[in-house]
């Protein structure tokens, strides 16, 4: 059923392009009722408005907090018009109907990111405002909501084609839109809130999102929720896929861990190529030694600014997506020559330390592995302790292998991956896979070092290293046979170091 609006309330904070509005409910002889600073900012600029305090018989009072809480105002945004009893209160109460309800809110998410005073925050937090949303969103048959500013521009185009008649097609649309504003305006107040209080429930709202080209596969529908602007500037390529931002994810988290000049080479969320050196070409070269053939079509990231040596380099190399803090203009130059490949300008962003994933009919809420051990870290369980250029290089593979994928083995020498076993159903055949991969490109095992996201049930792993000549071995720890592992070190002169942490990645 149409409805053509008569009486428009705005109680607004953004006033971007309400006089606009105004004008265009002006032009359309629809009345105005407005609140507080709207309502001097409409007199301002010339139009006929007409206050709620007017209608109410009550001033704003408590400091602005009560304006429009009243039956004068919620009845004529409820009431039903089909309803004769309705229409009869209405009469006898004379209460003045509204067609039309535009809000905008107080930002307090905006609030809560720029201030830690309590008392402005909790100011921010809008009760009329709210309550007009939920009201007018509710009779939604007979009444209009614009509950943000962010639907101005749709409002304006309504009044525009329509001339102030609205569809229930209209109304109710606007009625989703504004149960979703009004849904995520109180899960951030909850959210505020929870920071003390650590309730024990899951709520996550996100209101920026958009649609990706598919899912992991062709057949798969997927969206991103979040705003990936705030991460990076894509500075040239295709649309970002969503295999994409899982490695993209997997890689920034990776090149965190190191201060060095680093490159990083995912492939499937897992690292196929990480090295450090004193600058980045040589660490180039090294990342990409370690799995050439992987680092096809991967996803790179490096931690120094790319320029155009190493930009030379890397156009050698066909990938997907290249991350850095900055780019020489002659290396975009050259990284811009294949037209689909995806070039990242990486911003400084501080990400949750929460993770969250659907399971089963919930969903699975944890602290991220924060954890990175160093020396002071390590526990000597073996006669022999490691020398110093060990212990860097135990360090560096244990920070590679917190971010395989289970069950995973690590291989490093002088501060280069040179092999890893990776999302295998046993630690032997991560070994033997990690193995394979470093004689497959050509290192020498001698004098490397092993990591193992968590520990050796057995010593066959330390058995095979040995074999490998393979000189030092950092684990969490905690098998009821350690003690074999460490016998075994011991007896062939092998120094192994515990953690007690472990690093499983599901």
């Amino acid at each position: 059923m149409d409805v053509r609006i008569r009486t428009a309330l705005i109680s607004v904070y953004s006033k971007d392009r309400i006089d606009e509005i105004a004008r265009l409910l002006d032009n359309l002889e629809i009345k105005i009722l407005s609140t507080g600073g709207t309502y001097d900012y409409l007199q301002k600029q010339g139009f006929k408005v007409t206050s709620v305090e007017s209608v109410t018989g009550y001033p704003s009072i408590f400091g602005g907090r009560v304006k429009t809480l009243h039956p004068k105002v919620m009845g004529g945004i409820l009431y039903r018009r089909e309803d004769d009893g309705d229409l009869m209160e209405l009469e006898k109460f004379d209460i003045p109907p509204v067609d039309l309800v535009i809000v905008d809110l107080y930002p307090f998410e905006q609030t809560v990111a720029t201030t830690r005073d309590e008392n402005e925050i909790i100011e921010k937090i809008d009760i009329g405002g709210i309550s007009l949303i939920r009201a007018a969103a509710k009779n939604f048959r007979d009444v209009l909501i614009i509950p943000s500013s962010g639907h101005y521009n749709h409002l304006i185009e309504l009044l525009q084609n329509k001339k102030g008649m609205t569809s229930l097609e209209d109304r109710k649309f606007f009625a989703a839109q504004a149960f979703n504003v009004s849904s995520h305006y109180d899960t951030k107040i909850f959210e505020y809130f929870n920071r003390e209080q650590n309730i024990p429930a899951f709520k996550k709202s996100i209101s920026t999102s958009f649609p990706l080209r598919y899912g992991e596969n062709p057949h798969q529908q997927a969206h991103f929720y979040g705003d990936l602007d705030e991460v990076f500037t894509q500075l040239h390529g295709k649309a970002i896929s969503y295999n994409n931002i899982v490695d993209i994810d997997a890689a920034i988290a990776l090149i965190k861990e190191f201060s060095e000049p680093t490159f990083v080479i995912i492939k499937h969320t897992n690292a196929c190529g990480v090295a450090s050196r004193t600058n980045l070409k040589d660490a180039w070269a090294d990342a990409l030694a370690c799995d050439p053939v992987s680092a096809y079509g991967g996803v790179i990231i490096a931690n120094r600014p790319i320029d155009v040596n190493v930009a030379e380099e890397l156009n050698k190399l066909f990938f997907e997506i290249l991350i850095a803090s900055e780019y020489d203009e002659k290396a975009l130059e050259i990284l811009k020559s294949k037209k689909n490949r995806i070039l990242l300008q990486e911003k400084p962003v501080n990400f949750s330390e929460i993770q969250f994933k659907s399971v089963l009919n919930g969903a699975l809420v944890q602290e991220k592995d924060m954890k990175t051990e160093t020396e002071a870290d390590f526990h000597l369980v073996s006669k022999k302790a490691p020398a110093n250029t060990e212990i860097s290089d135990l360090i560096f593979a244990n920070k590679i292998v917190k971010h395989q994928k289970s069950n995973t083995i690590v291989l490093v020498k002088g501060k280069q991956l040179i092999g890893s076993g990776t999302g295998q159903t046993s630690r032997v055949d991560a070994l033997k896979q990690a193995i394979k991969k470093a004689h497959d490109f050509g290192f020498e095992l001698k004098g490397a070092v092993m990591a193992s996201d968590a520990f050796f049930p057995f010593a066959d792993s330390v058995e095979i290293a040995s074999g490998e000549k393979i000189t030092a071995v950092v684990q969490p720890g905690g098998s009821i046979k350690d003690a074999d592992s460490i016998s075994f070190c011991d007896e062939h002169e092998m120094s192994m170091v515990f953690t007690g942490i472990r690093h499983f990645k599901h």
